[in-house]
């Protein structure tokens, strides 16, 4: 709908240039950073040369923003200086607070987490804010706070955030704070209370089929739920998973980033546990995973902290050896077409096929069949 609104108005012209930013908005949280960044580069392109404007503000906010992920910091602390200024030249607050957020991450990403958590809080003390631009900083200030090592400054902003978050009925803002406050209760040894969050979250995810970063953090903080709860083969797939994401996006992360040193040391102690070949053979499996295979293999993993046996699969011996295949590419995240093409048969042919399987397994849903070949192991 955002393209078909673009592509109706003027470029350089306001509706075009808003639908370009929610264009580079949605593309950005999908996790697809590039796409994101070009969206945003319009914007700044048709209209530089025009003066100070609120459009430009946004998008050279938004052009931080993608950068940023990118790995281009020195850019994207660049794109944010000028997008707060131009922001407080015009007295526009929301895009000085988005502006201040987007110095919180890249500062970040620089290696200062005391700089990035100072940007953040300054970002949640601009008057004048609208609501869900507010949440976001509150998001971002715990997101900071994390990566500086102030876990107890950043579990009572989360949960502040969290409440207003459900009194708004705001979903990005809840999907996004779910993975922290499970992070913040791992940290601190409560890995039931850390289950409950993720499965929260996985359930958003599944429900709206919202992905990106969301998704990356939630299978991040499930593969440290596994590393601590005695299950290395379950973490090291689901952070292979994870990676896997990161790189379809082009994210990029210095290696001395905390973050990076955190997951190098869980994969290094799994790895230590589970012996060279079991552990590459689980990271195989997590990167072959599609977006929708990895979330509800994290739902499984969720359902109870400590280790577990998979249950019993309902028919799968019945499945001929073509069925099971069509199972797994189901799992795989292929669609009818794409099976028909890939099996050589028609589109009809596969859904007589998948009508069989879920008379034969009782899974009704792609979910349910996605859950049958993890659980036993097809994928």
């Amino acid at each position: 709908m955002l393209r078909e609104a673009a592509g109706q108005a003027v470029p350089s012209e306001p509706v075009w240039c808003e639908a370009q930013w929610w264009l580079g908005e949605i593309t950005l949280n999908s996790g697809d950073m590039t796409t994101a960044l070009g969206h945003f580069t319009a914007i700044c392109d048709a209209i530089a040369d025009r003066g100070p404007s609120r459009a430009l503000a946004l998008g050279l906010g938004g052009r931080s923003d993608a950068l940023a992920y990118l790995g281009r910091v020195t850019e994207a602390l660049d794109q944010a200086r000028q997008s707060l200024a131009m922001a407080g030249e015009l007295g526009y607050p929301d895009a000085q607070s988005l502006a201040l957020g987007d110095l919180a991450q890249a500062t970040s990403y620089a290696g200062d987490p005391d700089g990035a958590v100072d940007f953040a809080r300054q970002a949640g003390q601009i008057p004048g804010v609208r609501g869900w631009i507010r949440r976001v900083s509150d998001y971002l200030l715990t997101a900071v706070l994390i990566a500086a090592g102030d876990t107890a400054a950043a579990e009572p902003v989360c949960a502040a955030a969290l409440a207003r978050a459900r009194d708004a009925g705001d979903q990005w803002n809840l999907a996004a704070l779910l993975p922290h406050m499970a992070d913040l209760h791992l940290r601190a040894g409560r890995a039931g209370d850390a289950a409950r969050h993720l499965r929260e979250s996985l359930q958003a995810v599944l429900e709206t089929g919202a992905g990106g970063g969301w998704l990356v953090n939630i299978l991040e903080t499930c593969g440290y739920l596994c590393a601590a709860t005695g299950r290395p083969a379950q973490a090291v797939t689901l952070l292979a998973a994870m990676e896997a994401q990161y790189r379809s996006s082009h994210w990029e992360f210095p290696e001395t980033h905390r973050w990076v040193h955190r997951l190098r040391e869980v994969l290094r102690d799994a790895g230590q546990v589970l012996g060279p070949d079991a552990a590459r053979a689980a990271g195989e499996r997590g990167a072959a995973m599609s977006p929708a295979a990895a979330a509800e293999y994290a739902l499984m993993l969720t359902e109870e902290p400590g280790p577990q046996q998979a249950p019993a699969a309902p028919g799968l011996g019945l499945l001929s050896a073509r069925e099971r295949e069509l199972v797994t590419l189901v799992a795989r995240g292929r669609t009818d077409a794409q099976i028909a093409a890939e099996l050589f048969i028609s589109v009809r042919t596969v859904g007589s096929h998948l009508d069989r399987i879920r008379d034969k397994t009782g899974c009704r849903r792609r979910a349910d069949l996605t859950r049958l070949a993890l659980s036993t192991g097809l994928i």
